[in-house]
């Protein structure tokens, strides 16, 4: 098995286990991969925000984010989140490092247009991986929250990037030769629930058709694509989480789904999203 360089995203869910995060990391690194995690927070978000009497509000699956809640994702997604997985990795042996998209000016948002009245939600402009390199280098593992300043407006709070998202130009910029989507399911499922080893855009739109991909799985799957569109060659799939190998299991055709060329070509094929807040990070 030639050492590679592995992406991993993860999600809220996954962060109430963060203990067998860190096993798998470790295992990972152990047979000398290089791993890069970027992790959402939705759950621990929603927990903060009904805390504080903050409104959830979504638009086509999108929190929007108005001033007080950047404040919020900042603290939560850049504070207790990151730093709370950074400290489990570390208590496992794993050196990591936490960042927000302003560590060593790492990423850079545009608000994000579409759809209107988001507030400060984002995506990413420009990726500069200086810093990833450096930390790779001295045998760091990159803990990525999805925040970063805005370009063009410096004295806008932070700005909150799905973590899906995060993932397609990251992957691109530091030349990641596996992108791991790490979730509570098997992998992509047909309509007999039984997990699909390979999927391609064709595939994908017959099953958003038939209502088989839905809710959280459609910005899971677009983001998939959306790698795979940045990183062509880099294998690309969404794999179980479970298990303190997980990592390793997900590079091997057992386990999770394969993303195959080619791109999506119908835009319209993903319009089916609604309003669903299983679609944040």
């Amino acid at each position: 098995l030639l050492a590679m360089r592995i992406l991993v995203k993860i999600g809220g869910a996954q962060l109430g286990n963060a203990s067998t995060i860190a096993k798998a990391v470790g295992a990972a690194r152990a047979v000398g991969h290089e791993v890069i995690l970027v992790h959402g927070g939705g759950d621990q978000l929603r927990d903060w925000s009904q805390q504080l009497g903050l409104e959830d509000e979504y638009i086509q699956g999108l929190r929007v984010t108005d001033a007080k809640t950047a404040r919020v994702v900042t603290a939560v997604l850049g504070g207790e989140v990151n730093a709370g997985l950074v400290k489990t990795l570390c208590a496992a042996g794993i050196p990591a490092v936490g960042l927000t998209g302003a560590d060593g000016n790492f990423l850079g948002a545009a608000p994000k247009l579409q759809p209107q009245g988001l507030g400060f939600v984002g995506e990413v402009q420009r990726v500069n991986p200086a810093l990833i390199e450096t930390l790779l280098a001295a045998q760091y593992t990159p803990v990525i929250a999805s925040i970063a300043p805005c370009t063009d407006a410096p004295g806008d709070p932070f700005y909150n990037i799905n973590a899906d998202e995060v993932v397609g130009p990251v992957a691109q910029a530091v030349g990641a030769e596996a992108i791991l989507f790490l979730t509570d399911v098997s992998g992509v499922q047909d309509a007999h629930g039984q997990r699909i080893s390979t999927l391609d855009s064709e595939q994908t739109h017959d099953l958003i058709q038939a209502g088989v991909i839905a809710g959280g799985m459609l910005p899971k799957t677009r983001a998939g694509f959306a790698a795979l569109d940045a990183c062509p060659r880099a294998l690309v799939k969404i794999a179980s989480a479970t298990g303190a190998e997980s990592i390793l299991a997900a590079l091997g055709s057992s386990s999770g789904t394969r993303f195959c060329r080619e791109s999506i070509t119908n835009p319209n094929m993903w319009n089916a999203e609604a309003s669903n807040p299983g679609c944040t990070s």
